[in-house]
């Protein structure tokens, strides 16, 4: 291994032989250093995905999630997953602009490795913006709902 790359070619080739004789589709490896995700593709010659990310750029993403949370207005992802504002296709939202809540009012939902978790308002006020359409894929921290 040199300074510079956390993983060798040899080592990569190890991940990859060790998840294409497993059960699994996916493998995502994350350091302090480094992150590796490793992901076989679909069919017959699907063949392998490589996706890296440096400690950098997780402190660039770290800084842009803090940059998201500094609106006091905002109700943020509590997690990372999809933020859908039913509890299931075809139902009525969980709030629309003009409702009143309250710190304990459920908001919206994200889904995250298939678990729903639910989405509080944290504080009491009214919606006035619903800001990211249902179904969408949320960072942590990200702005989902104004409050005013």
């Amino acid at each position: 291994m040199t300074d510079d790359l956390p993983l060798t070619h040899e080592d990569i080739a190890e991940i990859t032989a060790i998840l294409e004789k497993s059960g699994y589709r996916e493998l995502d490896l994350a350091t302090r250093r480094f992150r590796l995700r490793v992901a076989q593709g679909e069919g017959a010659d699907g063949g392998l995905t490589q996706e890296w990310q440096w400690a950098g750029a997780a402190g660039e993403a770290a800084a842009e999630t803090a940059t998201m949370q500094a609106d006091p207005e905002a109700i943020c992802s509590p997690l990372p997953g999809t933020f859908y504002h039913a509890p299931q296709p075809g139902a009525p939202p969980f709030v629309k602009p003009g409702d009143e809540v309250g710190p304990e009012t459920v908001v919206g939902i994200v889904e995250t490795m298939k678990l729903m978790n639910p989405v509080h308002a944290g504080r009491s006020g009214t919606v006035a913006e619903l800001l990211v359409p249902d179904g969408t894929l949320v960072a942590k921290g990200a702005p989902l709902i104004k409050l005013t």
